[in-house]
């Protein structure tokens, strides 16, 4: 029995050590800034949510499309960066027009 709980812990280490001395995949450098169009983008789009809530009219969403915008610049992601940046200006832009929108008085 010792024997064969001998053979079976040897091939289980063998098998292991086999597994830790594959090479890992080289990883491609990411880019360091990402692209003016997104830069121009995120600064309009905070320019947008300052606006929006310095009316108090932020929605939730344009203030967390915002956060993940930033996010993205952080990581130099430019399509994810332009496309949050976007929702969160057409979002913040939404939330001041509808400032002017007539009050709803429900009975009269």
């Amino acid at each position: 029995m010792s024997k064969v709980l001998l053979a079976l812990t040897s091939a289980a280490l063998l098998s292991l050590a086999g597994c830790a001395s594959t090479s890992e995949p080289v990883a491609t450098s990411a880019p360091t800034t990402f692209s003016a169009e997104a830069q121009a983008a995120l600064s309009a789009a905070q320019a947008d949510v300052k606006a929006a809530k310095a009316k108090n009219a932020l929605w939730t969403t344009s203030e967390n499309a915002l956060k993940a915008a930033e996010a993205a610049a952080e990581k130099t992601d430019s399509a994810t960066v332009i496309k949050q940046a976007k929702l969160a200006s057409e979002q913040a832009k939404l939330s001041n027009a509808q400032l002017g929108y007539p009050e709803l008085k429900v009975g009269q």
